[in-house]
């Protein structure tokens, strides 16, 4: 018998878990699917609710700011009139998805574990157990189902104000006429391009929700322990982000050569 030290055993003992509630998840999701839609349309409604606001101001203000340091680096090689494209690829490939997950993680994904931790500490999740309802069925899925159906859609409502950003941004202050501007991003504004940026904001957001959804069901230790939990949910949250958004481009770059080149 070989006994592993505790570094090593708890991350391998909480990666197992995230992946099996990951799965029941996709069980109910894929072979029970009535009964909770009710429960996804108020959750998608709160998490619009909390976090349009601060995706707006943070895509805005980065949006801004990224385009008119893009626009410096152009000015210096002279190509301003290839701005559009750029920073459309760049701002739907890893901008926008980047800071729609770090918001979501952040807000929704907090409140979702400090909710399940509370409700576990208070042992509610015990007594639904004795009362014959699985916890997992009525609680965890239409909060999971909620946030993958939604990152993706403020994705798309992030990448519209991101691409008015540099549109602004552009126009007065890097004297780039609009439409040559509109012309290179609707040159790069490709199917592929939305599907993967699509695909990868929905597989964030499921990744987020079965994290925060895990620290949050095995919590312990009173309210410190909640707030431990929803801070451990938060990063691995973000960490996991940029391993997913990784793995996504890779795969998306070797499927379809054509993506590395602009247009």
């Amino acid at each position: 018998m070989i006994l592993l030290p505790r570094a090593v055993y708890s991350p391998l003992d909480m990666l197992g878990g995230i992946v099996q509630l990951g799965a029941r998840v996709l069980y109910f999701m894929v072979r029970d699917v009535t009964g909770y839609w009710r429960s996804v349309r108020d959750e998608m409604y709160e998490t619009l609710r909390v976090s349009w606001f601060p995706i707006t101001l943070a895509v805005f203000s980065f949006g801004l700011m990224v385009g008119i340091l893009a626009l410096n680096f152009t000015t210096l090689l002279g190509a301003n009139n290839r701005y559009g494209q750029y920073f459309f690829v760049g701002n739907v490939r890893e901008f926008t998805p980047w800071i729609n997950s770090m918001v979501v993680a952040g807000i929704v994904g907090a409140a979702m574990c400090a909710d399940l931790g509370a409700r576990k500490v208070r042992e509610e999740l015990d007594a639904l157990a004795v009362l014959g309802v699985d916890g997992v069925r009525e609680l965890v899925v239409p909060r999971i189902v909620s946030m993958t159906l939604l990152t993706p859609l403020i994705m798309c409502v992030s990448v519209f104000i991101g691409v008015q950003c540099a549109l602004v941004s552009s126009v007065t202050y890097g004297d780039v006429p609009a439409g040559e501007y509109l012309a290179t991003v609707y040159a790069n504004l490709t199917v592929v391009e939305i599907v993967v940026a699509f695909l990868k904001s929905t597989i964030i957001g499921f990744v987020i929700g079965v994290v925060c959804s895990y620290l949050g069901l095995t919590a312990s230790g009173g309210a410190a322990g909640v707030g431990r939990a929803v801070n451990q949910a938060v990063v691995i949250s973000f960490a996991l982000v940029f391993v997913v958004d990784l793995l996504i481009n890779l795969i998306a770059l070797g499927l379809y050569p054509e993506m590395q080149t602009v247009r």
